[in-house]
């Protein structure tokens, strides 16, 4: 079992690197504890799966659709329990992207529940008074940092149109949970004894820390009786509550009267929250199959230019993680990434179709040279549709974060990324349920060599988001994969990694997760720490390659579907387990 690290060092290298936003999005990452590597199998099932983050939240899940629920019920359960056993992670605080897949229309759908700046936000209010970006860490914590949640409405406005039990019904089990209480685990002890701001605000010390105000311990029961009763107000009345009173008054006044940044949301906010949804945006793989995913402002389109560029090379020729198709895997991804830094945001600044045509994919693909690095990367050359707009390529994402996959007796199916952004996001807690810190996702500074920054704070606007929940179809257009991860910046290649090592390499799908890891980001190819992946770090570094070993804690959740069955697999990284029958 690997060693559970701390993250003490990480956070004061991110804080100090934080000056001037000219930070490494890879000392984010590097003390975020993980689970132990647990040895799991695929789980096979006849008629439904769920695979989340945490047991008990994928038995919600099932036991949703074993009363007759379908994927839409299923999730929301599954969701409302990881907020009670994962508050460090996502909850009715944050936000989230649900993608649907109808399997009696063959239709899909996404329900866009990120967060959305303040009406009185404004694009200097991470800026110091000199005019320089904020520490992170100062700016993280308390109300400044506080968007309009998203992911109580998103889930709603999916189950008002596709959800079968009734709402109450859904909040049975997370309710269950808070009152009895769920066990403390070593990585929620970590994260809670790290994050030291969380005893500055009373009411998040009294809900999350034990009563000496001490992390609890490994092992130890945990109970949220406020959740419990805001889950039940919910449950009864609706989400009116939360987006049109006493529970909503209450968000506001907590980020009003903040001891840490007063913040800007306000009860307009909440009343005037609406869900974006849409068809997903989707593009060919091999000819063989179509990969459907998130559009902006997530980074699906990101997976999708990684892949595209990919199919024009013979993946499983080359071997899963040698030498060469790591070197391959990771050119392509600093193509697509160079796009994303450039043109995505939640106004994106060229035509999603263009950044994935096959084409244009092509050329980049021709850029990748057998054995040598590639050098000079730059971003596709495409006529903004916004004049003077740059994008802050050192705009931080932070890894907490939480993946559902769902498939239903129905076939239906969900991927469900959800967010609070870092852990325990901004401290404030409300009736039981965390805050979140979304607002730095925005970049801090508003303007770049006197242009304007893309994902610059806008009234009403969504920060930038690496989640990037995904359908695989083959190509007759049936479901083959449902997928998605946690993971910051790095979310983008833990799907790409779970698509490629199972399509590609036609691996089983619990190794297709499991394998070693390898990410490439700023330029430093990241190496899995404890892995025979590492043996590749003196070969790229002969190639001209800067290289990293560092823990790499994924959490890929993910369901496939072959010959009339369902194969569910959890990343082995994180606590997170598939349930089926």
């Amino acid at each position: 079992m690997k060693k559970v690290i701390s993250l003490l060092s990480a956070i004061v290298i991110f804080s100090c690197s934080q000056n001037n936003n000219n930070f490494s999005l890879s000392d984010i990452w590097v003390g975020e504890p993980d689970s132990g590597f647990r040895k799991l199998k695929t789980i096979k099932a006849k008629n439904y799966m769920v695979s989340s983050g945490h047991e008990l939240a994928s038995q919600a899940g099932n036991e949703i659709i074993k009363k007759g629920g379908n994927a839409i019920d299923a999730v929301i359960a599954t969701q409302l329990v990881l907020n009670v056993v994962e508050p460090h992670s996502s909850g009715i605080g944050g936000g989230a992207f649900i993608i649907f897949y109808n399997k009696k229309t063959g239709k899909t759908e996404f329900f866009n529940g990120r967060e959305t700046a303040p009406a009185l936000a404004k694009n200097t209010m991470f800026l110091d008074k000199k005019g320089r970006p904020r520490k992170f860490l100062d700016a993280v914590k308390g109300g400044l940092s506080v968007g309009t949640p998203g992911v109580l409405k998103a889930m709603h406005d999916a189950h008002v149109k596709y959800g079968k039990l009734p709402w109450k019904d859904l909040f049975k089990p997370a309710i269950k949970v808070a009152t009895n209480g769920y066990e403390t685990t070593e990585r929620y002890r970590k994260l809670s004894q790290t994050i030291t701001y969380l005893k500055d605000f009373s009411a998040t010390k009294e809900t999350y820390l034990s009563p000496d105000g001490d992390p609890y311990k490994e092992g130890e029961i945990i109970k949220n009786p406020e959740l419990a009763k805001t889950f039940k107000t919910l449950s009864n009345e609706g989400i009116s509550p939360f987006y049109d009173g006493s529970i909503g008054e209450k968000i506001v006044n907590n980020v009003k009267n903040s001891p840490h940044n007063t913040g800007y949301l306000r009860m307009g906010d909440l009343r005037n929250y609406k869900i974006k949804t849409g068809n997903l945006l989707c593009s060919k793989y091999r000819s063989k199959y179509n990969v459907c995913t998130m559009p902006n402002p997530s980074s699906g389109v990101t997976v999708l230019q990684t892949l595209g560029i990919l199919e024009n090379f013979n993946l499983n020729k080359l071997g899963q993680n040698s030498l060469e198709s790591v070197k391959l895997i990771a050119d392509a991804t600093r193509l697509a990434y160079a796009d994303r830094n450039e043109f995505l945001g939640d106004k994106t600044l060229v035509n999603l179709k263009k950044l994935i045509d096959k084409k244009y994919l092509k050329s980049k693909a021709n850029l990748i040279k057998e054995g040598q690095k590639l050098e000079n990367i730059k971003p596709g050359n495409f006529k903004k549709r916004y004049a003077n707009l740059t994008y802050n390529k050192n705009a931080h994402e932070t890894p907490s974060t939480t993946h559902m996959s769902v498939v239903d007796k129905e076939g239906n199916a969900v991927s469900m990324t959800s967010s609070i952004e870092y852990f325990f996001g901004s401290g404030i807690t409300v009736d039981g349920f965390l805050l979140n810190n979304q607002m730095t996702d925005f970049s801090f500074l508003p303007y770049k060599n006197g242009k304007k920054v893309a994902n610059a704070v806008v009234p009403g606007r969504q920060p930038r988001s690496s989640m990037s929940p995904t359908f695989v179809f083959d190509a007759d257009n049936n479901l083959i994969l449902v997928v998605g991860s946690p993971g910051g910046p790095r979310i983008i290649q833990f799907v790409a990694k779970a698509i490629i090592n199972y399509l590609d390499f036609g691996m089983d799908l619990q190794k297709a997760i499991s394998s070693p890891t390898f990410v490439v980001l700023n330029d430093i190819i990241e190496l899995e720490k404890g892995q025979d992946i590492v043996k590749l770090q003196r070969p790229l570094e002969n190639m001209g390659y800067k290289t990293k070993i560092i823990e790499i804690v994924s959490g890929i959740q993910a369901i496939a579907l072959k010959n009339n069955k369902l194969y569910g697999a959890s990343d082995p990284r994180r606590e997170g387990v598939a349930i089926g029958n």
